[in-house]
């Protein structure tokens, strides 16, 4: 089957649409990041740079570090985003646009989120690392999708009883890394668990300014939820879309967490460059070390 030109959009330089990459341009072995300028903090560890690539908030660039070929790209905030930047990924690696039909061979990618991210669990350090294993959106993305096969109701059932969910707000879906890469990826890294994606950085996330909040005790709550011996180590604002859409594509995807705010101590890291920085040359060295199989 043909797409359309009005779903699948491209621009006259023959680039998808809001990423403006064109299939050449993208490794089969990709790093997100939220961050435009974390792009280049990324890069600046590669050997060599063959493109740079803007549009709007997706900075993307493509090189190699030590010998293997990586595309890191800026996703913005949040997983309407996600939306955006995993659909046009899948059409770059899965789709002709020249004929404007799927490809009969599947490419599957290999993503790799770093991020920020903050602690609800008093004892998750400040300047650590969290691998997520099982990821819980609170955002609406994956309701639009066919993808209950992938979902865990199980555990979204058992959260929604223990938080007295609200029915105005959407359900909460639950979605897990790709086993064999997150594995790889954990490596020496303590904390596994569960990762809460957020629609939102204040309310959404318990912050107050200026506006009450619907329940004051959502983080509270979230705190102390237990689902087989597992507690919701973290909160962030892209991981479960990440993995929801990679599953969906047949991509493979693990979101790698700098904690830098501890929202039960009340702690923020001293020098969360260093913190990322780390982090970003970790997660490249267990790339190379894996680089049979991504």
């Amino acid at each position: 089957m043909t797409i359309a030109k009005s779903e699948l959009i491209l621009n006259e330089d023959g680039s998808i649409y809001h990423l403006n990459l064109k299939p050449e341009q993208l490794a089969k072995t990709i790093i997100t990041v939220g961050d435009p300028d974390r792009v280049a903090e990324v890069t600046t560890n590669f050997d060599t740079i063959e493109c740079k690539v803007q549009k709007r908030e997706f900075h993307t660039q493509t090189g190699t570090y030590r010998g293997k070929r990586i595309t890191v790209i800026s996703t913005g905030i949040g997983t309407d985003n996600i939306d955006i930047v995993f659909n046009e990924l899948d059409a770059l690696a899965n789709i002709d646009f020249n004929t404007r039909k799927i490809k009969e061979e599947h490419t599957s990618l290999n993503i790799i989120r770093i991020g920020t991210s903050g602690a609800i669990q008093a004892d998750i350090p400040i300047d650590s690392f969290v691998v997520t294993q099982v990821a819980i959106g609170f955002d609406s993305l994956l309701h639009y999708y066919n993808s209950k096969h992938i979902q865990f109701p199980q555990i979204s059932e058992s959260l929604m009883k223990h938080l007295n969910w609200d029915t105005d707000k959407s359900s909460p879906y639950v979605v897990t890394f790709d086993k064999k890469l997150g594995r790889h990826m954990r490596g020496e890294i303590q904390t596994k668990g569960f990762t809460a994606t957020n629609i939102g950085f204040y309310g959404p996330q318990g912050r107050i300014l200026r506006i009450p909040l619907s329940d004051p005790q959502l983080n509270e709550k979230l705190t102390s939820f237990e689902y087989a011996d597992k507690k919701i180590a973290n909160l962030e604002m892209e991981t479960a879309g990440i993995y929801g859409m990679a599953k969906l594509l047949g991509h493979r995807a693990v979101s790698m967490n700098a904690i830098l705010a501890n929202r039960i101590t009340g702690e923020f890291s001293k020098n969360p460059k260093k913190t990322v920085d780390t982090l970003i040359k970790y997660t490249l060295d267990k790339i190379i070390s894996y680089q049979d199989e991504i």
